[in-house]
């Protein structure tokens, strides 16, 4: 498995499974252990989609050594704020039944981050986190963070698939040396991606599917991807991205795709900002 270096020298598979949405348990326990034994290493999950505890009976299920692995998980608004951040983080170890994460990230750029975030400094000098990181914020947000704190976020998890490629976003980060992580890599279907006439082309061409070729793209550009399936021949196909290359030309052909909005939210909604700071779960 291809792997990225984090800011602080710690190897991430640029390849991974997510489980946003799974919210059955068994679903989601079957699904991540299907994707552990095809070759995943890369597990995303987080404390609001309430299916830690699944991937952690999967993982303890697949036998695979701990130290193989790279555990997502993240924190949820509800419980911003040094001590909250901290008492959150043990009750996602005790969900997932592990000693200690690859990578906590704060969910969402609102509530008490900078509290947060000393916790998370403080957990990741412990060795009780490998990484620690942000999701969703924009550029303005973690330089922000990084101005009035030690450590530097490792990855920043965005929004990011042929349709908003968030290049200039992506162009910040890599000058800050923060690791762009895709979450809806496959746009959630919208679009009718899956019909495109470009990506239908480009999969005839390189005999993919589109899912592969928009993998591909994305882990050619250095973006780490977490595409969600429950279909076991869409996990396998999905993980298998790294028998052929997109060439520059075919990479520009994707670029053309490009509307810089995306297809779930806007970032200057005001009553997204109020939905997501009241939204509560039994976590």
């Amino acid at each position: 498995m291809q792997k990225v270096i984090l800011n602080n020298g710690v190897e991430m598979p640029i390849l991974g499974y997510g489980v946003f949405q799974i919210n059955d348990a068994k679903e989601c326990e079957q699904c991540v252990y299907d994707a552990l034994m095809e070759g995943y290493r890369l597990n995303d999950t987080a404390a609001a989609y309430q299916n830690e505890e699944a991937v952690g009976r999967a993982i303890k299920r697949s036998g695979i050594p701990r130290e193989a692995l790279f555990v997502t998980t993240k924190l949820w608004i509800q419980d911003a704020g040094y001590e909250n951040t901290k008492k959150a983080f043990e009750k996602s170890l005790q969900r997932l039944q592990l000693d200690y994460l690859d990578l906590y990230l704060i969910h969402q750029p609102y509530g008490d981050v900078y509290g947060s975030w000393r916790a998370m400094e403080e957990l990741n000098v412990q060795g009780k986190i490998k990484a620690i990181g942000v999701s969703n914020f924009q550029p303005d947000r973690i330089l922000d963070l990084m101005i009035n704190n030690e450590v530097v976020p490792a990855v920043n998890q965005v929004e990011v698939h042929p349709f908003f490629q968030q290049s200039e976003n992506a162009n910040f980060m890599k000058e800050n040396n923060v690791q762009i992580e895709s979450w809806g890599p496959l746009a959630e279907g919208k679009n009718n991606i899956f019909e495109n006439e470009v990506l239908v082309s480009l999969a005839k061409q390189y005999n993919k599917t589109v899912a592969q070729v928009i993998l591909r793209w994305l882990t050619q550009r250095g973006v780490v991807a977490i595409p969600k399936s429950v279909r076991k021949e869409r996990i396998i196909e999905n993980f298998n991205i790294f028998d052929f290359e997109l060439s520059q030309e075919d990479m520009m052909m994707i670029a053309t795709l490009e509307t810089k909005k995306s297809l779930f939210h806007s970032f200057g909604d005001l009553e997204r900002v109020r939905m997501l700071n009241n939204i509560k779960f039994t976590i």
